[in-house]
């Protein structure tokens, strides 16, 4: 069964500045991520609220991206990035888009996508989504 894959506006215009080798990682990732859900991610973030049910995955260099899924099972690109400590580094404008602080890089762990017991996504309900897409969306204009 084929994933349905849908990207943020931010994402888009992220993902329109790639170019290459790591335009080509993004694309095969996308065809791994509809073919096979999350398990094309490799794991999730930790942190409080939603943050925790957003995975993430190493494309080329130091690029990221970010992604969750719904609970129709439909994923959400988030973010497409460097993870650089830049005003840019995907993971610090997640937390800012999130509303919450970065979590303590001691205690950081990095559990599978796939829920191990179950090998199912992580979901966020659609009111999460709809809010985390609005405040991505606001951050894009």
């Amino acid at each position: 069964m084929a994933i349905d894959v849908f990207e943020t506006d931010l994402a888009t215009r992220q993902v329109r500045r790639l170019r290459g080798r790591r335009r080509d990682a993004y694309e095969k990732f996308l065809d791994h991520l509809r073919a096979r859900g999350c398990e094309a991610l490799q794991y999730r973030l930790f942190g409080e609220g939603i943050l925790e049910r957003v995975c993430a995955r190493h494309l080329f260099s130091n690029d990221r991206v970010l992604a969750t899924f719904n609970d129709e099972g439909d994923a959400w690109v988030l973010l497409v990035g460097p993870h650089d400590e830049s005003a840019q580094d995907v993971y610090n404008a997640l937390y800012q888009l999130a509303g919450v602080n970065p979590p303590d890089i001691t205690e950081r762990t990095k559990p599978p996508c796939c829920d191990e017991m179950t090998a199912e996504s992580p979901e966020v309900t659609d009111e999460e989504i709809s809010a985390l897409i609005t405040r991505i969306g606001r951050q894009a204009r």
